[in-house]
């Protein structure tokens, strides 16, 4: 009998540092700034990149030096795996903490790192990245992105 894939077999805190990396899909959401409403605290979700994002392959262009370049930049831990509702409801990290099943054409399942783009599911052709948005401007550039699972 095969054994299962680390992701099925491995609490997220078990994992190693390469199996953390790898549950990335590549998606590039998490990459995306987000607005805060100031009187209800809802977020909503832009089409603005982070400057660092490669908006083609959806990865961060600086990826090891990404929280020296950019401060605010969020990195995902284990230790803060109960924040992760922030994160889309496709993403791996969140959807293994609530005991979901990653999705058919997550890399890790399909086998092809170009998965997430031929499902639709990344952000590839549809953002643009902050350089060229003024910050007055974040408001129009709010959008609602497809969280099929």
């Amino acid at each position: 009998m095969a054994q299962l894939p680390f992701w099925r077999r491995k609490t997220l805190e078990q994992m190693t540092e390469s199996e953390w990396e790898a549950l990335c899909d590549g998606c590039g959401r998490c990459c995306l700034h987000s607005l805060e409403d100031e009187e209800t605290g809802e977020f909503y979700s832009t089409n603005v990149a982070c400057r660092l994002l490669d908006t083609d392959s959806c990865r961060c262009s600086q990826y090891q030096r990404r929280k020296e370049l950019v401060p605010g930049c969020v990195q995902l831990r284990v230790q803060d795996i109960g924040q992760y509702t922030w994160l889309p409801t496709t993403c791996a990290y969140r959807r293994l903490a609530e005991g979901q099943p990653l999705p058919e054409w997550h890399p890790l399942v399909s086998g092809d790192r170009q998965s997430v783009h031929k499902a639709g599911m990344s952000v590839r052709g549809s953002v643009i990245s902050e350089e060229l948005v003024h910050p007055d401007d974040m408001e129009e550039h709010i959008v609602t992105w497809v969280e099929a699972g």
